[in-house]
Protein backbone atom coordinates (compact mmCIF):
# COMPACT_ATOMS: atom_id res chain seq x y z
CA UNK A 1 0.00 0.00 0.00
CA UNK A 2 1.52 3.18 -1.42
CA UNK A 3 0.16 6.75 0.83
CA UNK A 4 1.15 10.08 -0.37
CA UNK A 5 -0.46 13.69 -0.80
CA UNK A 6 -2.78 13.67 -4.03
CA UNK A 7 -3.04 16.67 -6.63
CA UNK A 8 -4.77 17.40 -9.34
CA UNK A 9 -3.67 15.01 -11.78
CA UNK A 10 -5.18 12.30 -9.58
CA UNK A 11 -8.87 13.98 -9.62
CA UNK A 12 -10.85 11.70 -11.53
CA UNK A 13 -9.40 8.67 -8.87
CA UNK A 14 -10.45 11.08 -5.99
CA UNK A 15 -13.80 12.24 -7.44
CA UNK A 16 -14.35 8.18 -7.88
CA UNK A 17 -13.54 7.15 -4.18
CA UNK A 18 -14.86 10.58 -2.87
CA UNK A 19 -18.84 10.21 -4.74
CA UNK A 20 -18.77 6.06 -3.39
CA UNK A 21 -18.17 7.48 0.35
CA UNK A 22 -21.03 9.76 0.30
CA UNK A 23 -23.12 6.96 -1.96
CA UNK A 24 -22.55 4.31 0.41
CA UNK A 25 -21.94 6.25 3.68
CA UNK A 26 -24.32 9.24 3.48
CA UNK A 27 -24.26 9.65 7.61
CA UNK A 28 -20.48 9.98 7.69
CA UNK A 29 -20.41 13.01 5.83
CA UNK A 30 -21.33 16.90 5.49
CA UNK A 31 -21.53 16.79 2.07
CA UNK A 32 -24.19 14.46 0.03
CA UNK A 33 -23.33 12.49 -3.13
CA UNK A 34 -26.47 14.46 -4.59
CA UNK A 35 -24.70 17.63 -4.57
CA UNK A 36 -21.28 16.86 -5.12
CA UNK A 37 -22.40 14.39 -8.50
CA UNK A 38 -22.74 17.67 -10.39
CA UNK A 39 -19.11 18.78 -9.50
CA UNK A 40 -16.96 18.80 -12.59
CA UNK A 41 -13.41 17.11 -12.93
CA UNK A 42 -12.19 20.65 -12.47
CA UNK A 43 -13.96 20.87 -8.66
CA UNK A 44 -11.97 18.26 -7.94
CA UNK A 45 -8.36 19.03 -9.33
CA UNK A 46 -8.96 22.75 -7.76
CA UNK A 47 -9.68 21.21 -4.69
CA UNK A 48 -6.30 18.95 -4.68
CA UNK A 49 -3.85 21.20 -6.09
CA UNK A 50 -5.40 24.03 -2.60
CA UNK A 51 -2.55 25.44 -1.10
CA UNK A 52 -3.46 24.73 2.52
CA UNK A 53 -5.23 21.29 2.10
CA UNK A 54 -3.28 18.24 2.06
CA UNK A 55 -5.35 15.11 1.24
CA UNK A 56 -3.79 11.95 1.18
CA UNK A 57 -4.87 8.98 -0.44
CA UNK A 58 -3.89 4.70 -0.25
CA UNK A 59 -3.01 3.75 -3.41
CA UNK A 60 -3.31 -0.35 -4.08
CA UNK A 61 -1.27 -0.53 -7.59
CA UNK A 62 -3.52 1.91 -9.16
CA UNK A 63 -6.47 1.73 -6.93
CA UNK A 64 -7.22 4.43 -4.63
CA UNK A 65 -8.46 2.21 -1.38
CA UNK A 66 -8.79 5.24 0.60
CA UNK A 67 -8.43 8.77 1.35
CA UNK A 68 -8.25 11.42 4.26
CA UNK A 69 -8.05 15.12 4.16
CA UNK A 70 -6.06 17.59 6.21
CA UNK A 71 -6.45 21.48 6.50
CA UNK A 72 -4.52 23.01 8.29
CA UNK A 73 -5.90 26.80 9.76
CA UNK A 74 -4.53 29.84 8.15
CA UNK A 75 -5.66 32.86 10.51
CA UNK A 76 -3.63 34.26 13.21
CA UNK A 77 -5.39 33.39 15.96
CA UNK A 78 -5.93 30.01 14.66
CA UNK A 79 -3.03 28.74 13.18
CA UNK A 80 -2.19 26.64 16.12
CA UNK A 81 -5.29 23.87 15.10
CA UNK A 82 -5.68 21.74 12.10
CA UNK A 83 -8.40 19.62 11.30
CA UNK A 84 -8.85 16.24 9.44
CA UNK A 85 -11.78 15.44 6.78
CA UNK A 86 -13.47 13.46 4.50
CA UNK A 87 -11.80 10.04 5.52
CA UNK A 88 -13.31 7.11 3.67
CA UNK A 89 -11.34 3.75 3.08
CA UNK A 90 -13.52 1.55 0.29
CA UNK A 91 -14.94 -1.30 1.90
CA UNK A 92 -13.28 -3.62 -0.06
CA UNK A 93 -10.10 -2.14 1.15
CA UNK A 94 -11.66 -2.18 5.08
CA UNK A 95 -10.00 -4.33 7.85
CA UNK A 96 -6.35 -3.77 6.61
CA UNK A 97 -5.39 -0.91 8.60
CA UNK A 98 -5.71 1.41 5.69
CA UNK A 99 -7.31 4.13 7.81
CA UNK A 100 -4.53 3.57 10.32
CA UNK A 101 -2.19 4.32 8.31
CA UNK A 102 -3.75 7.40 6.45
CA UNK A 103 -4.41 8.64 9.89
CA UNK A 104 -0.90 8.56 11.05
CA UNK A 105 0.44 10.14 7.65
CA UNK A 106 -1.90 13.10 8.16
CA UNK A 107 -0.85 13.36 12.38
CA UNK A 108 2.57 12.90 11.14
CA UNK A 109 2.39 15.75 8.01
CA UNK A 110 0.40 18.04 10.44
CA UNK A 111 3.49 17.67 13.49
CA UNK A 112 5.45 19.15 10.72
CA UNK A 113 3.28 22.01 10.00
CA UNK A 114 5.32 25.33 11.49
CA UNK A 115 2.36 26.50 14.28
CA UNK A 116 -0.24 23.22 14.42
CA UNK A 117 0.36 22.26 17.68
CA UNK A 118 -3.84 20.38 17.72
CA UNK A 119 -5.71 17.96 15.57
CA UNK A 120 -9.50 18.44 15.43
CA UNK A 121 -12.38 16.02 13.59
CA UNK A 122 -15.65 15.05 14.06
CA UNK A 123 -16.93 11.60 14.36
CA UNK A 124 -20.29 10.10 13.94
CA UNK A 125 -21.27 8.72 17.01
CA UNK A 126 -23.00 5.80 15.85
CA UNK A 127 -19.50 4.68 13.87
CA UNK A 128 -17.56 2.34 16.35
CA UNK A 129 -14.73 1.88 13.93
CA UNK A 130 -14.08 5.18 13.23
CA UNK A 131 -14.00 5.89 17.10
CA UNK A 132 -12.15 2.99 18.16
CA UNK A 133 -9.24 3.97 15.25
CA UNK A 134 -9.49 8.24 16.23
CA UNK A 135 -9.03 7.11 20.21
CA UNK A 136 -6.43 4.49 19.84
CA UNK A 137 -4.42 7.20 18.23
CA UNK A 138 -4.67 9.69 20.99
CA UNK A 139 -7.73 11.64 19.92
CA UNK A 140 -10.44 12.44 23.19
CA UNK A 141 -13.56 13.34 22.71
CA UNK A 142 -14.05 17.21 23.62
CA UNK A 143 -18.05 17.75 22.42
CA UNK A 144 -20.91 16.07 21.62
CA UNK A 145 -23.40 17.57 19.38
CA UNK A 146 -26.88 16.10 19.13
CA UNK A 147 -28.59 15.74 15.54
CA UNK A 148 -25.69 17.01 13.88
CA UNK A 149 -26.08 15.74 10.57
CA UNK A 150 -29.13 14.93 8.71
CA UNK A 151 -29.34 12.42 5.76
CA UNK A 152 -32.65 10.76 4.58
CA UNK A 153 -34.58 12.11 7.14
CA UNK A 154 -32.74 10.69 9.81
CA UNK A 155 -31.02 12.66 12.69
CA UNK A 156 -26.81 11.15 13.12
CA UNK A 157 -25.02 12.73 16.36
CA UNK A 158 -21.19 13.47 16.25
CA UNK A 159 -18.71 13.59 18.51
CA UNK A 160 -16.12 15.94 17.73
CA UNK A 161 -12.49 15.10 19.14
CA UNK A 162 -9.48 16.04 19.64
CA UNK A 163 -5.34 15.58 19.37
CA UNK A 164 -2.76 17.62 21.03
CA UNK A 165 0.65 16.66 19.07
Amino acid sequence: MNIRILNGHDAAAYRGIRLEGLKSSPEAFGSSYEEEQLYTIDFFKARLDAEHTFTFGAFDGDALAGVVTLVPETKAKLKHKASIFAMFVSPAYRGKGIGRKLMTSAINHAGQLEDTEQLQLSVVSSNQSARHLYSSLGFSVYGYEKRALKANGIYFDEEHMVLFL
